[in-house]
Parts: structure tokens; C-alpha cells; sequence
């Protein structure tokens, strides 16, 4: 009877989905097109030179991002093919060197339409370097400038800030009552820019930082057969004559030293941010709101779990499939006024639908808080509160941001 109500329920749930792209479809059918149309975008991945992963479960994977995308390629040609509308989607990868060329080469060849996954010097780049009718989507960088000071209107964020990140943690850690933290940051500009959200966080929900110590980053490779055993005898002494805190707060924005944390501290403490409790847009583990449903048909095509890169830019090509269909049109600049506007919204198997920032151009979502085996808890917390959405309490508000491109 066990097997037979579970083929029952994944039969409901399959006839559930048809019977929404069949809905979505009829739905639409005032927007079709008089002719068969291509919808036709570029995931542009950009790698970095890296030290080899802490541990053989972070090995690098060549489809990254690439595999998220195809299947939100899929999933837009469902719907799609009732409206006479194909998804043609390109993956390029380049270094930071020939990223420039392989971008031109793209809109040379008649690319309006980009999903970008880079850091935020290279992302900025693009987007000047774009054509007027061109549309970019960020599925990376976290950084502030590019929602703040630097934005750019042809610039759209579906990757969460390090401000998301970090607001959604230190919520948990209020609700929690654990208002006390020690902030431990790497030496290196990306180390720096994430303890600087970290310390916005605090001030912004009530923390108390109540001492900061520096890891300095002296290069090197992160892994040895006897890492350990120094791990093990150096960083207790590191943190030594710390304040009394209820947690530690890791800012490791390179990926250095922060895993090594957890049960090498001189006074037990728990460890959240870049190693413990992870802030994440997404986690294998993640199972609430369909999202088994999801992790399961990635599995199927990728032969892997879904990164959050995965996530980021399949997150991405369903913003752009959403709008195609809604309005009719693959035109960047439509589809951008549509997302921004009021009647744009997204199911993104987190509880809630995601919508844009109209201030500047940030995706609204929901964050996990993840320790690698579970989901501990979901941010936004209960009880922070927004005149908007509660979703707004993660990340740059309109007043917090110096953005003006899209005013």
C-alpha cells in the first residue's frame, strides 16, 4: 500500500504540473506570437585560477551553472511549446583574459539576452561594455557597488547580496537570542567586504561585535596529508583572550581558513557564516516546497547535486522564461520592465514567490541557513517586519542603497 500511494502522489503531482503548463499556456494565448519565435541566451561562466578544495566533495564540475540552466531550459519549453516559442541557450566558459572576447563574440553574433556568472570586476565590465539593447543577469557576485553605487539599468541580480546573506544569519542568530559574536575575517578586499555586511547586520537588528581578529591569508596550499595536525595546534592559540561571545563569526569570502573553525576554537563556541550555519540561496539538503521534486529531475540530468551556482542560473532563464511568456516578447528591454513591475513573480521552491527590487534590480528571495546535512532554518525570521514584504529585510533597502540607474 506504501508504494502504491507513493506512485499515486508522484502520478498527482506529474498531472499537477501539465495541467499548470496547460493552464499557463491558455493563459497566454492573447500574447502569442503571429510566428514561431527563439528565445536565445548566453551563460557566460567566468574561472578563476583556485587552490584545490578543502575536501574531495567540492571538487570543481565542469557543467557549472551550465547544468542549472539546461534545466531551467526545459522547463521553459514546456510551457513554451504551446506558444510557439523555442529556448535556445549557449554556455561559454573563459577566464577573466578572453571573457571580454568571448562576450563580443556572442553579441557579434546576436545575443541580447546574458546570464552571467563572475566576480564583480568582470560582471561591471560586461555590462558597460554591452549593447543599448542588451539585458544581463548577475548569477554570482554578492557584491554591494553593483546594487548600490556602481548599478547599471541594463543590471539585473538573481544571485543574493553578501548583505542577504548576512542580515538573513544574523536574524536567525537574534531570534535565537545569540547576540554576542566574534567576528574572525580573512586579510583579502573579498574577506573585507563580507565582514563589512556582517557588521551591518549586527547594527542593523541589535548584535554586539564584541571583538574582531584577522586571519591572514600567506598563501599556499589549504591541504596536506598533516594539515590537520597544525590546524589542530594553531588555531586554538589563535583565538586565545577572546570577549565572551555566544558565537563565532566567520568572514571568508576566498575560502581559506573558515572550515578549519569548528571544534578548533580555544572556548567552545559555535561557528556561522562562511563554515557552521551557511547562508545559502540554495542545498542539496534543501527539501521544503517542492524542492525534492526539483533536486531530483537536476540529479537526473547533472548525475550530481545542484550548487548554488546551479541554482542561481537556473533561477536566471526561468526569470527570462516567465517574462517571454507572460508578455510574448524576447525583446531585453520588455522583459526587464516586466520583471521590475509589479506583476512579475516566481515560484522558486522556497516557500514564497521571488520578485525584483524596482530600486535596484535585486531579486527578492528567501535564504537558507544550512550546517551542510540540513536546512537548521529559512530567513527571512519570524517577527522582522517590513512595510513591503519581510523579504526586504534581507539585503539593501531603497534607503541603504545609492543606486539611481533605476529611478
Amino acid at each position: 500500500m506504501a508504494i502504491a500511494s507513493g506512485v499515486w502522489s508522484c502520478l498527482c503531482n506529474l498531472r499537477a504540473r501539465t495541467i499548470g503548463a496547460i493552464s499557463l499556456a491558455l493563459a497566454s494565448l492573447a500574447t502569442l506570437p503571429a510566428t514561431a519565435q527563439e528565445v536565445r541566451t548566453a551563460i557566460l561562466r567566468v574561472d578563476y585560477p583556485a587552490l584545490l578544495p578543502l575536501s574531495r566533495m567540492d571538487l570543481p564540475v565542469e557543467d557549472l551553472g551550465f547544468a542549472g540552466a539546461a534545466v531551467a531550459t526545459s522547463d521553459n519549453a514546456t510551457t513554451g511549446g504551446f506558444l510557439g516559442q523555442t529556448y535556445d541557450t549557449v554556455t561559454v566558459a573563459a577566464t577573466p583574459e578572453d571573457v571580454r572576447a568571448a562576450f563580443d563574440r556572442l553579441v557579434g553574433e546576436g545575443v541580447r539576452l546574458f546570464v552571467i556568472l563572475s566576480r564583480e570586476a568582470e560582471l561591471l565590465a560586461l555590462a558597460d561594455a554591452a549593447p543599448d539593447d542588451a539585458l544581463i543577469l548577475n548569477a554570482r557576485s554578492g557584491a554591494r557597488d553593483p546594487r548600490s553605487a556602481a548599478c547599471r539599468a541594463n543590471l539585473l541580480h538573481v544571485a543574493p547580496s553578501d548583505a542577504m546573506r548576512a542580515d538573513a544569519l544574523v536574524q536567525f542568530l537574534v531570534w535565537k537570542k545569540w547576540t554576542d559574536l566574534f567576528l574572525v575575517h580573512g586579510s583579502n578586499p573579498a574577506d573585507a567586504a563580507l565582514a563589512d555586511a556582517y557588521r551591518a547586520a549586527a547594527d542593523k537588528f541589535g548584535a554586539r561585535i564584541v571583538g574582531e581578529r584577522e586571519f591572514e591569508d600567506t598563501g599556499g596550499s589549504r591541504v596536506s596529508d598533516s594539515g590537520h595536525v597544525l590546524i589542530q595546534r594553531q588555531l586554538p592559540v589563535f583565538m586565545q583572550d577572546t570577549p565572551d561571545h555566544h558565537v563565532v563569526l566567520a568572514a571568508d569570502g576566498t575560502d581559506y581558513f573558515a572550515e578549519y573553525l569548528p571544534y578548533n576554537l580555544w572556548e567552545p563556541a559555535p561557528v556561522a557564516g562562511s563554515a557552521g550555519l551557511v547562508p545559502v540561496s540554495w542545498a542539496p539538503t534543501h527539501e521544503s516546497w517542492g524542492a525534492t521534486q526539483m533536486q531530483t529531475r537536476f540529479e537526473k540530468h547533472a548525475g550530481r547535486t545542484m550548487r548554488e551556482e546551479d541554482y542561481q542560473a537556473w533561477l536566471a532563464v526561468r526569470v527570462i522564461g516567465e517574462a517571454v511568456t507572460r508578455t510574448g516578447s524576447a525583446e531585453p528591454g520588455v522583459i526587464r520592465d516586466y520583471v521590475l513591475g509589479e506583476e512579475f513573480e516566481l515560484a522558486a521552491f522556497k516557500g514564497q514567490p521571488v520578485t525584483f527590487r524596482p530600486w535596484n534590480g535585486q531579486l527578492r528571495q528567501p535564504i537558507l541557513l544550512s550546517n551542510g546535512r540540513m536546512t537548521v532554518s529559512v530567513s527571512p525570521q519570524d517577527g522582522f517586519l517590513h512595510q513591503r514584504s519581510p523579504l526586504d529585510t534581507l539585503g539593501l533597502d531603497a534607503p541603504e542603497s545609492d543606486c539611481t540607474a533605476f529611478q
